[in-house]
């Protein structure tokens, strides 16, 4: 008889365990499920409550993926209209101290931008595409089958798909259910209590919009202006986001006393009154094609749940994704992080059998070291800003956020640092990257290449910038246009 498993959540997190899992025993049953209804296409549901806003495929996630899908899942990505950005040539980033990041001929990391949406359905249907023993199924889940020793399946809900009956037995169940995930409240119901949890939450406020991409303007890069932690006021940033279907979504995000307005005139002078203008001015003349989406409190919180320090674990039981910790999505990481827990997942089950002793364990250890790394940089940066709320800044915390400014004033002008920065963030290295050698001399020495306080702009790129807001003089110096 082949094994069965359940994952619960149809979600990004959801959709790697299928493919961890199914990649490391093909002949698995694999019954995913979500309370939602999936949509029948690359469409937002309530269940992803970030749906609306920006999200950033890094290269570690995306490398991760390319190993636990059977197609390649950037290709099948940039065919569904997704975009590659070159994080060192490809996109334009104001950092906190008010300089541009230079813009480099050598390549480095890129990272994928899309709507949520689209991953998740570019994900289900190669999932449907190529592994049979995977089925989709709605249905709430109340609670574990077993006991503290061992998990044995899910109780659901009356509102369960027909066939599915209010038990439902599983050789291994994943939970990757996301923020609202009920884990702990199952976990009590089979004896297990007292897990650690952590909670930081600045009060980070999304406003997101969608605008068409102005004809001309389609390989206009990222546009990015940072947040400022350190001077003690509240975080404000803005970025114009390349999605499919030849448009741009446009997201503001604002900290605890700067929350970026509902209002569409709110929203653009928001904008515009940023550390630099550009994000407003390049919106100010594109069409909008959808009202201003808001998200903020528990959706936008760091959340960690030390589950892999738990003094007594049930075998068959993962945890991945939200459900094992969340990051304020400002910083891009839930995608990728999922992605690199669900292939210590795969790796784990090929050596030692989806029912072998100690699995759970082993890769709940092996999921929260991507976890600390993605921790750390957003709860590093998050516990700067002024009432935040979850904890306050220690001794340890000011001098990381010392180096981290450093390092990434330096990455405005020196190549070492920025390759460090980029190598970091994108995860495809441990945080340990930003302290070798070389990066550590940059950070120290500051960087080799002045300061500009306007964007690197190409010509044409410049051009555009000036016809979506009528400027009648360029704004950008004539040398931010050179690459190295």
């Amino acid at each position: 008889m082949p094994h069965k498993a359940v994952v619960i959540g149809a979600g990004t997190a959801g959709l790697v365990a299928a493919a961890a899992l199914s990649l490391a025993e093909p002949t698995l049953q694999i019954h995913v499920l979500d309370r939602d209804e999936l949509p029948q296409g690359p469409e937002n549901r309530r269940g992803v409550p970030q749906g609306r806003h920006a999200h950033l495929l890094m290269a570690g996630g995306l490398s991760a993926m390319e190993e636990l899908f059977p197609v390649g899942v950037r290709d099948r990505l940039l065919k569904a209209g997704a975009h590659e950005i070159a994080l060192s040539n490809g996109m334009l980033a104001l950092t906190p101290d008010g300089s541009w990041f230079h813009r480099w001929k050598r390549s480095g990391p890129h990272m994928i931008t899309c709507t949520r949406a689209l991953t998740d359905w570019v994900l289900r249907q190669i999932l449907l595409e190529t592994r049979p023993g995977v089925s989709f199924h709605r249905a709430t889940v109340e609670g574990f089958l077993g006991d503290a020793r061992q998990v044995g399946g899910v109780r659901v809900g009356q509102d369960a798909d027909a066939g599915l009956g209010p038990e439902l037995e599983a050789d291994i169940v994943v939970d990757a259910s996301g923020r609202g995930s009920g884990s702990l409240a199952w976990l009590a119901g089979i004896g297990i209590s007292g897990i650690e949890e952590k909670k930081i939450d600045s009060g980070l406020t999304n406003a997101t919009r969608i605008y068409r991409t102005p004809a001309g303007a389609e390989s206009f890069p990222l546009t990015l202006v940072q947040a400022n932690p350190y001077n003690g006021r509240p975080g404000r940033s803005a970025m114009v986001l390349p999605i499919e279907g030849n448009r741009w979504m446009v997201s503001a995000a604002g900290t605890r006393g700067g929350e970026p307005p509902r209002d569409p005139e709110g929203f653009l002078e928001y904008a515009l009154t940023l550390p630099h203008p550009i994000v407003g001015r390049l919106i100010s003349g594109a069409e909008p094609l959808t009202d201003v989406a808001v998200s903020r409190g528990h959706s936008t919180d760091n959340n960690r749940r030390y589950l892999e320090k738990a003094g007594h674990w049930p075998e068959r039981l993962i945890v991945l994704g939200d459900a094992l910790a969340t990051f304020n999505p400002a910083y891009g990481q839930g995608m990728s992080v999922a992605a690199l827990g669900a292939q210590v997942l795969a790796r784990e089950v090929r050596r030692h059998g989806l029912t072998g002793p100690g699995l759970s364990r082993r890769v709940l250890r092996g999921a929260a070291r991507h976890v600390d790394t993605a921790w750390s940089t957003a709860v590093g940066v998050d516990v700067l800003y002024p009432d935040v709320v979850g904890a306050r800044p220690r001794a340890a915390d000011r001098v990381a956020a010392w180096y981290t400014n450093r390092l990434t004033r330096a990455a405005t002008g020196t190549y070492e640092a920025a390759s460090a920065l980029w190598d970091v963030t994108s995860l495809t290295t441990p945080a340990t990257r930003a302290l070798r050698p070389r990066a550590l001399l940059a950070a120290l020495t500051g960087p080799a290449l002045p300061k500009t306080s306007e964007p690197p702009l190409q010509p044409s790129e410049q051009r555009i910038l000036d016809r979506l807001t009528g400027a009648a003089h360029p704004t950008a110096a004539p040398r931010p246009g050179r690459t190295s």
